[in-house]
C-alpha cells in the first residue's frame, strides 16, 4: 500500500506548505500491493479478516455497488459463466459490496449465483484499496426519492459511500497480483479478460 500512503502524505505536505490545491487524483491499489488487514463479514453475519478467506487459495475479488444495481447484476451473473473455468486454474471466486449479509443472499438468489458474497458494510476494504467514492447528497435523495434506491438501508451506514467497480487477483499470502479498476459505473471488465489474467497471473510463479 505504498502507493496510497505516498499520495497521501504529498497532498498534507502541499496543504501545510500553502500551496495550491487541485482536486486528488483517486490512488487505486496496484498490483504489488497487499490487501489491508480488515475484516468483511460472511452470509451468516460472521466477521472474517479478508487475509484468512484469501488464505485458503488464490482469489478473484470482484468488487460491485450492491444489489439493487442492475450493472452489477448483469455482471456477477456473467462472471458466473467463468467460475469453472476460475476453479479449473485454481482460484476461488468473491464478489463484496457495501450491502449487510441478509441481502446478499437476495443477490445470490436472484442471480442464482454459485460462488461466495460478502458484505463490506463499513466500506474498511474497500477504503483500503482506495476504490471508494461519496455518492453526492443531491444524488443520494434522488436514488432514494426517485428509485426507492435506499443506500443506507442497503448498507445499514450513512457513510454514502460506493466502491467503483474493481476486480483484483490476490494469491494466498493477500498479495494484489492484478487490479482493475473503473470509474464508469456502466463499464466492466469482461469475463474472459478475468479468466485471461488470472491464467496469466499463475504463469508469472
Amino acid at each position: 500500500m505504498r502507493s496510497i500512503a505516498t499520495g497521501i502524505f504529498a497532498a498534507v505536505l502541499l496543504i501545510a506548505a500553502g500551496g495550491p490545491v487541485a482536486a486528488a487524483e483517486p490512488v487505486f491499489a496496484k498490483a504489488g500491493d497487499s490487501l489491508p488487514e480488515v475484516s468483511v463479514r460472511s452470509l451468516d453475519g460472521k466477521e472474517l479478516t479478508i487475509r484468512s478467506v484469501v488464505a485458503k487459495k488464490p482469489s478473484v475479488l470482484i468488487f460491485y455497488r450492491g444489489g439493487w444495481c442492475p450493472f452489477c447484476n448483469r455482471h456477477l451473473s456473467a462472471v458466473a459463466e467463468i467460475q469453472d473455468d476460475l476453479q479449473a486454474a485454481g482460484y476461488q471466486l468473491i464478489a463484496i459490496s457495501p450491502d449487510q449479509p441478509a441481502l446478499l443472499k437476495k443477490t445470490i438468489a436472484k442471480g442464482k449465483l454459485g460462488y461466495t458474497l460478502l458484505s463490506d458494510s463499513p466500506m474498511a476494504l474497500a477504503k483500503g484499496l482506495g476504490i471508494t467514492f461519496r455518492l453526492p447528497d443531491p444524488k443520494f435523495e434522488t436514488y432514494k426519492k426517485r428509485f426507492g434506491i435506499d443506500l443506507e438501508a442497503y448498507s445499514g451506514a450513512n457513510h454514502h459511500l460506493l466502491p467503483h467497480p474493481a476486480v483484483f487477483l490476490v494469491d494466498t499470502k493477500g498479495k494484489i497480483r492484478f487490479a482493475h479498476v473503473n470509474e464508469n459505473y456502466r463499464v466492466r471488465l469482461e469475463p474472459e479478460k478475468i479468466l485471461a489474467a488470472a491464467r496469466n497471473s499463475l504463469k508469472k510463479d
